[in-house]
């Protein structure tokens, strides 16, 4: 069977605008020549000539947080409890106690490119999309949204582009039995910038965050910072994007792709 891999994922590195600065990943590089006296330490009577052109291993150190590059987000990042509109609240699962058939799964694609910076999708925003593309969302679908945050990456208004998906849409997505959903923006909800502005300008309080706060009423899991989703047809692909597994960590990175048959 031939099959076409997409890679959805950013790179890890240096110097390319994909957080605040803050929590922007660091990576020291170790070439072949600057490790090998850890070699001559690791085994002692060994001499540089020992190793063919006195060249040990090339290794990397890298600093970052479990948000850090494309990962996928668990329930334990959003709230500490979840699935209280299920019948009973009970402490919201880490990354490492996610069901990994949630993460190999039919995908879809929602192109909310259009829609401004700071928008906040609401339900009826996605049952028209849905109806745009012929699809009719199935339990465990993987959701991915295609917003304009996706041709910015690198660029210096990378974090505070895109739309972003408001508590009543992500619910209508798990109240459909959605479990894994995704964006190309830095998060899920709108960007803190746009949401603070709205804020200062209306007054508004309402929806802070309320995309990611809606795992308190259904457990469930998002990626961020996916790459390449413009190219992506509406159905008709895979999604896999396995977590790492950290213990008792609230995301995990993955190297998220699209699988066509």
């Amino acid at each position: 069977m031939n099959r076409r891999f997409v890679d959805l994922s950013i790179y890890l590195e240096n110097d390319v605008l994909s957080d605040p600065p803050p929590l922007a990943p660091k990576i020291t590089y170790q070439d072949h020549a600057q490790t090998l006296p850890e070699f001559l330490h690791l085994l002692p009577g060994a001499r540089a000539e020992d190793f063919p052109d006195q060249q040990a291993a090339a290794v990397e150190w890298v600093t970052l947080t479990t948000h850090s590059g494309t990962h996928l987000d668990a329930p334990w990042h959003f709230h500490s409890t979840m699935d209280a509109a299920l019948g009973a609240s009970q402490p919201s699962a880490t990354i490492d106690e996610i069901p990994l058939h949630w993460c190999f799964q039919s995908g879809v694609k929602l192109d909310f490119r259009h829609l401004p910076d700071g928008h906040v999708v609401g339900a009826a925003e996605i049952e028209a999309e849905l109806a745009r593309i012929g699809h009719d969302l199935r339990p465990l679908d993987i959701v991915l949204v295609n917003t304009r945050a996706g041709m910015r990456y690198g660029q210096a208004d990378y974090v505070d582009c895109g739309c972003g998906m408001g508590y009543e849409a992500t619910m209508y997505l798990l109240e459909r039995g959605v479990r894994v959903t995704g964006t190309d923006a830095w998060s899920w909800d709108a960007p803190f910038s746009q949401t603070a502005r709205r804020i200062a300008e209306t007054g508004d309080h309402r929806d802070i965050w309320g995309g990611h706060k809606a795992g308190r009423d259904i457990g469930y899991c998002h990626l961020e910072k996916l790459h390449n989703l413009e190219v992506l047809p509406p159905v008709g692909f895979t999604v896999c994007c396995f977590p790492h597994k950290i213990r008792g960590a609230s995301a995990g990175w993955t190297r998220a792709v699209a699988i066509f048959d």
